[in-house]
């Protein structure tokens, strides 16, 4: 048993990347919880720009927001598979990242109304400030890592500086900023990984990705519950909503199918595979994020409440099912996969999203799912049992 210190603290020493029945933990899952919420209302702004016929803001905002979400998920994420102690001031700053997320929410908003990202900021930097304590206490046992715990906190340290700094400039400098601290954010890893790599657990990580798969596919499942409440509403529309639920369940089903085919694990095998793994997600999460906005946009053309008319509309919800499909098969499917799958997968990804020029898009793209899906259970992955 590990002894606790008079303060009740058990030292943050790094975790066995081999540990036998590593699982998320019941703090991790309610980590989550949280960003359940900021998902949510990310999608619902993102839908309400495409309804309104702000194609263009409407993409950019989301990416910016979905990037505050998903870095502050990950990071949290990649820090605790490596040094996670589970004692009371661990599950305090990790209560102090979860008040962050709900702020971040509230920030939302401002972020699609008026492109006022200052709540946005101001709680994004309070979740990574807490996260610099974390890797700062991290330092103190960290052993062979030391000097990559010390590089996470000060370079994290000072992107948040430099946060806070972005909202004193002119609103034409601000989307410079963003994407210099963008890529200030995404190279704090690299940097530190290449001086004293820290710990991470193959099993741990990957099942932690698909938990959080599940919380953006949730939001799909939302966009069918809501076409059948339209449906219940609107009589005269009452069969093409009904046909919209139905096809929303079967296409996540399949979104959910073809991302646990494959063995994840053995995606991160090395540095710069769970560096691909790792942020390529971004674009797995945000699509399936996407996607229930896109369920929502469809069912407002069906309703008579777009200004998106078709075959416009069907790409808000095509598109984000081909980023999908075409970024696990790149991340996780085509290296453990034979050629049939290999094949099968990206023709699929390209079928779909191609589908809004050809007649009863949505019903085609089901068609393909559920054939894509076929294919998978007649080609199991190598190390299926």
């Amino acid at each position: 048993m590990t002894s606790l210190s008079p303060s009740r603290l058990i030292p943050m020493r790094p975790r066995d990347p081999g540990e036998d029945g590593r699982a998320a933990s019941t703090l991790e899952l309610f980590f989550d919880l949280v960003f359940v919420v900021a998902v949510s209302i990310a999608s619902v702004q993102l839908h309400h720009a495409l309804t309104a016929g702000h194609v263009v803001d409407g993409i950019v905002d989301y990416a910016i927001v979905f990037f505050g979400i998903w870095w502050a998920w990950m990071n949290f994420t990649w820090f605790a598979t490596s040094f996670a102690t589970d004692d009371w001031l661990y599950r305090v700053l990790t209560i102090v990242q979860m008040g962050g997320v709900l702020v971040l929410a509230a920030g939302i908003g401002p972020a699609f109304e008026s492109h006022d990202f200052s709540v946005l900021i101001y709680a994004y930097v309070v979740m990574r400030l807490a996260l610099v304590a974390q890797w700062l206490r991290a330092s103190r046992s960290a052993g062979a890592a030391r000097s990559a715990t010390l590089i996470y906190a000060g370079g994290i340290a000072l992107v948040q500086a430099l946060w806070l700094g972005s909202l004193l400039l002119p609103a034409s400098a601000f989307p410079y900023a963003l994407v210099v601290l963008i890529a200030a954010e995404l190279a704090v890893p690299i940097i530190a990984e290449r001086t004293g790599a820290t710990p991470w657990h193959p099993h741990h990580i990957t099942e932690r990705y698909g938990l959080f798969t599940l919380i953006v596919l949730g939001e799909s499942l939302l966009g069918s519950a809501n076409a059948i409440i339209e449906a219940l509403k609107d009589s005269e529309e009452l069969g093409p909503l009904i046909s919209i639920a139905v096809l929303v369940l079967i296409a996540t089903a399949a979104l959910w199918w073809i991302y646990f085919w494959p063995p994840h694990h053995h995606a991160i095998s090395s540095f710069s595979r769970s560096l691909a793994y790792g942020y390529g997600h971004y674009f797995i999460f945000a699509a399936a994020g996407a996607f229930s906005a896109g369920v929502e946009v469809e069912i407002d053309v069906l309703t008579g409440h777009s200004e998106l008319r078709q075959p416009w509309a069907s790409f808000a919800f095509t598109v984000p099912l081909a980023v999908f499909i075409i970024g696990i098969w790149l991340l996780a499917i085509r290296p453990q996969a034979d050629r049939v799958v290999n094949t099968v997968v990206p023709i699929a990804g390209i079928l779909v999203l191609i589908d809004p020029l050809i007649p009863v898009p949505f019903a085609l793209t089901t068609v393909i799912l559920v054939l894509t899906v076929v294919v998978l259970v007649w080609r199991r992955p190598v190390d299926a049992a």
